[in-house]
């Protein structure tokens, strides 16, 4: 494997994760709000009631800013594939590509059809049918995320599929062990029940801005409540799902989990605290300033009170042995690749689910090569390729807790909603209907976090275990590296300032239709997603 300039494994490595973090901008909303207007849509279709009509439509128009803007920032994520991971795609393409392309062939493609009925068949089609197509639009964007779900969970546990010794590659074996990988499951689940906190704290958050003005107001309070108990039920999903996500990465990953406790010696059960606030020092592998919770850590992680957490040292210890035993199988393998030898097969693969960790110490090895280190040199290579195991600590810990306390901050907001909602006293609160407006950002942050998290703590990998990010990249000039990110951040920005240009432009002129009586007849109307008063 060719080793590649440093500086373009972390210019390649900051440009996908700014492209990530761009486009995810866009992602949790397009999630949460299809299933939102599928069930506003749903009600106005039983009831015959105009003002729930008005719900989809108005709510249903911001979707349809957000998607197209959406869209446009994720396809460039899958060429970054090939043009920045040529590495990695070789390696890794059979397992990562097979479900982004029945994500694009399937749910994309689904999605984008119906997307276009929903918009301009209000007037086309019968009520029944158009509701049926809200839900495919919503089936169709829950699927994408599904799919690209399925690929980020390879990356992290790479079940159905196994190391092909001829072709260098990881071998696509059972589309079943793919799909039904525990990770991606919990993953998807997760990642699509946050869209649907971060639609519901938005329209929350608009629809307190009308109450705030007093405009709008029967319109914006059946708004505010459908998505404060639609909030408060997603919270407590994502909650759930955060943890089983958790108890994963405890048996997948314990780099992961360990970093992102901030647990740098094995736990001492069931007295080990669990850490409110810390700074973890990586330079030093020690936290300053421990603010802790005693009683909690174990039974949070293992769901037991005596089953210990390996620290990061023992974790470092344990993978000298791993490190040794890969640096072989990397040596056994390039042998095969001359010779051909049986012997040198049976030896590589005796040893081959240690190669990643052989992988991991050439850049401390002469030339970056395993083959050329002396053997009185061998315990020096291991010994520092020891450390490289561990994510940044700092990073993955305090990237977790931002999730967590976000998370518990939309739970407590939206239980209080929820609840002067039901009680019909939310326009007397205006300090509530304050904080939901200024929190409609938050969600997004939140979910950034949790990806900042489920990516750093799986470094130094690409592939767990398999194949070492430094390893992974193009071999680009630094140049071209500066020169496409400064490309990818500039165009990246202009659509965030029309997202926000158009939504804060549509959100101030509100519904088109105003049923201020509760009761109003269902009426023909032109579509919301007529482009005309978007034209002016």
């Amino acid at each position: 494997m060719e080793f590649i300039n440093p500086d373009v494994v972390d210019l390649s490595r900051f440009q996908f994760a700014l492209t990530a973090l761009y486009h995810f901008m866009f992602v949790p909303l397009t999630l949460g709000l299809t299933f939102m207007l599928a069930a506003m849509e749903t009600v106005y279709v039983v009831t015959g009631r105009q003002i729930y009509k008005d719900m989809a439509l108005f709510w249903g128009k911001l979707f349809g800013i957000n998607f197209a803007i959406g869209v446009a920032t994720g396809i460039t994520m899958e060429f970054e594939f090939g043009t920045n991971w040529s590495m990695y795609s070789h390696f890794f393409g059979d397992m990562f590509g097979t479900p982004l392309a029945i994500e694009g062939l399937m749910a994309f493609f689904m999605e984008s059809t119906f997307v276009g009925l929903m918009f301009f068949g209000w007037d086309r089609l019968s009520k029944q049918a158009h509701l049926a197509i809200t839900y495919l639009v919503a089936l169709g964007s829950n699927l994408s995320a599904l799919w690209i779900l399925v690929a980020n969970a390879s990356m992290n546990m790479p079940n159905g599929a196994h190391f092909d010794p001829e072709t260098l590659r990881m071998t696509f074996d059972s589309f079943v062990g793919v799909v039904f990988n525990p990770d991606a499951q919990a993953k998807f689940v997760h990642t699509s029940v946050a869209g649907y906190v971060a639609a519901s704290l938005f329209v929350m958050g608009i629809s307190a801005f009308y109450l705030l003005r007093k405009q709008h107001r029967e319109f914006a309070a059946r708004s505010f409540r459908m998505a404060a108990l639609f909030g408060i039920i997603s919270t407590v999903a994502v909650i759930t799902l955060g943890d089983v996500l958790g108890r994963l990465d405890y048996e997948k990953q314990p780099t992961k989990i360990a970093a992102i406790e901030g647990l740098w010696h094995t736990s001492n059960p069931p007295f080990e605290p669990w850490i409110v606030a810390a700074l973890p020092d990586d330079a030093r592998q020690e936290n300053h300033y421990e603010i802790g919770v005693p009683l909690v850590l174990t039974p949070l992680i293992t769901h037991t009170f005596d089953q210990p957490i390996t620290g990061m040292h023992e974790l470092e210890e344990e993978a000298g042995p791993r490190i040794r035993s890969g640096i072989d199988a990397v040596a056994a393998l390039r042998r095969y690749g001359v010779t051909h030898s049986s012997m040198d097969l049976a030896q590589f693969t005796a040893q081959e689910q240690d190669m990643g960790y052989g992988l991991l110490a050439t850049r401390h090895a002469p030339g970056q090569d395993v083959t050329a280190i002396p053997a009185d040199r061998v315990d020096d290579v291991v010994r520092a390729t020891q450390p490289d195991i561990l994510p940044n600590v700092f990073v993955t810990f305090w990237s977790f807790r931002l999730m967590v306390f976000l998370s518990l901050w939309f739970f407590a907001l939206f239980a209080i909603s929820a609840y002067l909602s039901l009680k019909r006293r939310l326009e007397r609160s205006r300090l509530l209907l304050k904080l939901c407006m200024w929190s409609i950002p938050l969600p997004i942050l939140a979910t950034e976090f949790g990806w900042i998290t489920a990516e750093a703590g799986r470094q130094p990998w690409t592939v767990f275990g398999w194949l070492p990010t430094f390893l992974s990249a193009s071999s680009h000039g630094v140049s071209y590296m500066v020169f496409s990110l400064i490309g990818f951040v500039l165009l990246y920005s202009v659509f965030i300032a029309a997202e926000l240009y158009l939504m804060f432009k549509f959100a101030r002129l509100g519904p088109e239709h105003d049923s201020m009586e509760p009761h109003a007849p269902a009426t023909p109307q032109a579509s919301a997603f007529d482009m005309r008063p978007m034209a002016s």
